[in-house]
């Protein structure tokens, strides 16, 4: 059934299908019986709850950064078996994002490059967004700064998104590694990245002593980063008191690909970056501490796909391309492929 329906919205714009889609998803779960309509279409993964970091996943499959920057559709991410959502990228303020178009599909790659820029209504839509997320949906908010911010005053950014958020999400990541914000990849040194995580962990302090509920901070990196590098961030995130990484952000090499839109600019993600992505998640598995948590993204397309990131020190994953080519079946493949011994 996915796959008529694909063929359909292949037949539109990319960045218009997306909304298409989303639209009347969220419509039909609105009426009466739509809900049981769509689980009948679509069934959900059976559930298996992942404990990571003192969060109850209802199963380890989240729905990437970009995909509902503005927390528009959670009712339809819970609804479809998500184990986990993660909204934004969200900045400060709101902003357009690139011109379009900025959205490309490789279907001969099976994969997306995007360009989006960090488009988002700002915080202050995603907090009233939020107020009424679903029951039982673990959402966590990616956070990062407006393209107008100079990265020497990029904490601001970070800190300003972390405080308004604080009560609106599970979870945080920090997104320094788009390659569609202008310098923003300039920040993946050790001395930036903790003058940005620096003060989002002494505000969670504060917080917690005066009875938040603790809040666990991951950061996402590009999965460009040289070996060197990225064994220098891991090494410094393993002495922070942050609690793991997200790899990674879509890729800006564009090697073997056939598609005709191979040479547009922007991030690569989809089918080509699985190899890059599991060879960098491979290096923060090696230097991580044992007590930190890995999070794998980036050419997810079948469940065995998923399962060889389990293996290869992943707690949990998300998928964003995979999901545009295989649907909602996608969520339920990975999640039987994950209790598989």
């Amino acid at each position: 059934m996915f796959k008529f329906f694909r063929q359909i919205l292949f037949l539109f714009s990319p960045e218009k299908a997306h909304y298409l889609t989303l639209d009347f998803l969220s419509f039909i779960l609105n009426i009466p019986g739509g809900k049981f309509l769509l689980s009948l279409a679509f069934p959900k993964p059976i559930s298996q709850r992942v404990e990571v970091n003192g969060i109850s996943f209802p199963n380890p499959v989240g729905l990437a950064a970009g995909f509902d920057k503005d927390g528009k559709y959670l009712k339809v991410w819970q609804a479809l078996g998500f184990g986990y959502v993660e909204v934004g990228t969200v900045t400060p303020l709101a902003q357009e994002g690139n011109p379009k178009p900025r959205l490309f599909r490789l279907p001969e790659d099976k994969a997306i490059i995007n360009r989006m820029g960090f488009n988002n209504m700002g915080l202050l839509q995603l907090q009233n967004q939020l107020k009424n997320r679903p029951e039982g949906l673990v959402v966590g908010g990616n956070i990062g700064k407006n393209k107008i911010t100079p990265n020497a005053i990029a904490h601001e950014d970070y800190l300003k998104c972390f405080v308004e958020l604080y009560a609106y999400v599970d979870y945080f990541t920090v997104n320094i590694s788009s390659p569609n914000t202008p310098g923003l990849r300039d920040l993946q040194t050790v001395e930036s990245v903790s003058g940005i995580l620096g003060p989002l962990v002494e505000h969670r302090k504060k917080l917690v002593e005066k009875g938040s509920t603790y809040k666990p901070i991951f950061l996402k990196l590009a999965p460009d980063m040289a070996e060197e590098d990225l064994i220098e961030i891991v090494k410094f995130v393993n002495d922070s008191e942050i609690e793991g990484l997200v790899m990674g952000n879509t890729t800006l090499q564009r090697n073997g690909l056939v598609s005709p839109n191979a040479s547009e600019t922007g991030g690569l993600s989809g089918k080509p970056l699985i190899g890059l992505s599991n060879t960098m998640l491979q290096i923060c598995a090696s230097n991580l501490a044992e007590h930190k948590t890995l999070i794998g993204v980036g050419g997810i397309l079948c469940g065995k796909d998923a399962k060889t990131k389990k293996e290869i020190g992943a707690h949990l994953v998300q998928v964003y391309t995979g999901f545009i080519y295989e649907g909602p079946s996608l969520i339920h493949a990975s999640c039987l492929e994950w209790n598989k011994n």
